[in-house]
């Protein structure tokens, strides 16, 4: 299997944590858009990680639970979700808000998603949305998922699609590092935001991890928004590798690079709003019998 070498670990793992404890309270505040975006995607992730009633599910990387309140909700109360991420700030406010919609089932765990300090065998299944992509080795990761699940459960990550397909990340990341005179990077760069959408990929890292039966499946999940500054604001609440170079440059400079985004993502502006094209990877597979 052909890789791009990984980032530094220790190094890029203590920058996503800072970034995302930074980041934690306006990412949540965007629950609403983030919902109505990733809607269909969870949907069919729960789906196709054969998550029922009563199951046990460990949702990696799971930032303030929006998909982990669904997992609750379709395990039910003899059911138990575990959500762990990388970032204190962050899943303590998943677990405010599963306390709040009152899912008694829901436990967190700050953990590693590449260590995962759970017992071997002991879950029916397990998702990761949207945060495989940024972790330095992925396939440490699958291995650490892997070794949770019980004979024959199933696993769905959710992860962005390459630059082909998502326009919008592509503007971001080439403007960004143009204003920060910085060279282009490879889109498939570990731990960056299209990392994993390389044709065949992911597919290969999940039976290299040893799951069965893999396959995956493309989805278009567009961000519809009243308009471009409601998606540039949604991008400034998150913990993307935009904001971490942007956030080396003056004030003025980086104000300079967002105006720039935005004349250019305006071209996706439509009579109905802004509709930024977007696409993501469903990869499902079991753990053998």
């Amino acid at each position: 299997m052909s890789t791009l070498p990984a980032p530094d670990s220790s190094a890029f793992k203590a920058q996503q944590r800072t970034q995302w404890n930074q980041s934690a309270s306006g990412w949540n505040q965007h629950h609403p858009a983030i919902r109505a975006w990733l809607r269909r995607a969870t949907d069919a992730m729960m789906d196709m990680a054969s998550i029922r009633p009563g199951a046990q599910v460990l949702d990696v990387a799971a930032g303030s639970g929006d998909q982990t309140l669904d997992i609750a909700q379709r395990v039910g109360p003899q059911g138990r979700v575990l959500a762990t991420d990388l970032s204190p700030a962050i899943l303590a406010l998943a677990q405010a808000n599963a306390d709040q919609a009152g899912w008694a089932n829901v436990h967190t765990l700050v953990a590693d998603g590449e260590e995962l300090p759970v017992e071997p065998a002991s879950f029916d299944a397990v998702v990761c949305r949207l945060g495989l992509m940024f972790f330095p080795d992925p396939l440490r990761g699958l291995q650490a998922m892997h070794r949770a699940l019980r004979p024959g459960g199933g696993i769905c990550s959710l992860v962005f699609a390459g630059p082909a397909h998502n326009p919008c990340t592509a503007i971001l990341m080439s403007t960004a590092l143009e204003h920060a005179g910085l060279p282009p990077r490879d889109p498939f760069q570990p731990g960056g935001l299209m990392s994993l959408g390389q044709p065949g990929r992911l597919d290969e890292l999940y039976r290299a991890a040893g799951f069965q039966h893999v396959a995956t499946t493309s989805l278009d999940a567009p961000f519809r928004l009243p308009s471009v500054r409601h998606y540039l604001d949604f991008v400034r609440s998150s913990a993307s590798p935009v904001q971490q170079i942007l956030g080396r440059l003056e004030p003025q400079a980086a104000a300079a690079a967002w105006d720039e985004m935005e004349q250019r993502l305006a071209r996706f502006t439509t009579a109905d709003g802004w509709v930024g094209p977007n696409a993501l990877l469903l990869t499902a597979a079991r753990a053998a019998d």
